[in-house]
């Protein structure tokens, strides 16, 4: 376990925050979802927060990222405005795709994040010609891809590490392993129980850590990013995590064991911190609870934003959209 001494209180305040508003983000979003505020389906990730935050957290501000269909708190926490992040789950031109691409697609390059994605495992050569282009380049920038367990059954994913391997590009798989590819268990799809083994084929390091630690986990990441920004190659971390919600909102996993949510509960990231903050008295339970208050505002406002925003006009409809045209891609 991390030394909170190693912290300043401001940098532990904000490990908090974060994962308090990615939490808070898609119980907001859900709770519009089953009032039938929200068109399509969202996927969440909530029981997930200490991955998101700690990870993205590793990052600096001209770093990129590739998030997957369950990529809220990845975005906000790489510092997306929640304003326009529900903005587009509404479907609303104010959101950061103009409502177009929803909560699967959501990009906001001015953060560095390349974009959610709802095919599974194509983000991962996305993120892996960001890091081939930050080394042609050579601006000292590195790219986080974070996937789920099923996404590393993929030919992409092979192909791709294959490749940042092979050519010692500056990335940083982060698999968000919650033990189910939608509805089937990892162990069933797999030879092996711990996916960071597969980093061995490429004789890149593979490590896995425990979900619920935010601050092991930023740690260990900083030293995967730190190994990338020096050119030295590659890394895959693997992140043993709980999803809370089955693979889509309103999915009640009843193919789930119970036992799965009694460990889920215990090893929910966000009591760990908040309790062991106050225990060591890194914090106070009343700074913690202005936090809880605040972030609470941050989400009615978000909402608000949302639904008074307007939709885009009909005429927009292929504004943005591109195709290929005799070998060139065109904006129609």
């Amino acid at each position: 376990m991390s030394e909170l001494g190693k912290y300043s209180k401001e940098t532990l305040l904000s490990f908090y925050e974060k994962m308090v508003r990615a939490r808070k983000f898609e119980e907001t979003a859900a709770d519009c979802f089953t009032k039938g505020m929200l068109a399509g389906n969202i996927h969440l990730g909530i029981g997930q927060e200490g991955c998101m935050v700690g990870a993205i957290s590793a990052l600096k501000d001209t770093d990129f990222v590739t998030t997957t269909h369950r990529g809220h708190g990845q975005g906000l926490c790489k510092g997306s405005s929640t304003d326009k992040f529900m903005a587009e789950l509404f479907g609303k031109k104010t959101g950061y795709c103009k409502g177009k691409g929803g909560s699967m697609h959501i990009v906001d390059f001015a953060k560095g994040n390349l974009g959610a994605n709802g095919i599974i495992g194509a983000s991962i050569p996305i993120a892996t010609g960001s890091a081939l282009a930050s080394k042609m380049k050579g601006d000292k920038h590195v790219t986080m891809c974070i996937f789920g367990d099923a996404t590393s059954n993929q030919g992409t994913f092979h192909e791709s590490i294959n490749m940042a391997a092979a050519w010692k590009l500056p990335i940083v798989y982060v698999i968000e392993n919650n033990g189910y590819g939608v509805s089937v268990p990892i162990e069933k799809v797999t030879n092996t129980s711990t996916l960071s083994v597969r980093a061995k084929a490429y004789d890149i390091p593979g490590k896995t850590i425990d979900g619920a630690d935010v601050l092991n986990i930023y740690e260990e990441v900083s030293k995967a990013i730190e190994r990338a920004r020096k050119g030295d190659g590659p890394s895959l971390i693997e992140v043993k995590v709980y999803r809370w919600q089955g693979h889509y909102c309103g999915d009640p996993a009843s193919y789930r064991p119970k036992e799965y949510m009694i460990e889920a509960h215990k090893n929910d990231p966000i009591v760990l911190f908040h309790d062991r903050l106050i225990a060591e008295k890194a914090a106070t339970a009343a700074e913690l609870k202005d936090i809880d208050k605040k972030v609470d505002a941050e989400m009615a406002a978000a909402v608000d934003f949302a639904v008074k925003s307007e939709y885009p006009d009909i005429s927009e409809a292929f504004t943005d959209v591109y195709s290929v045209d005799n070998g060139r891609c065109v904006q129609r």
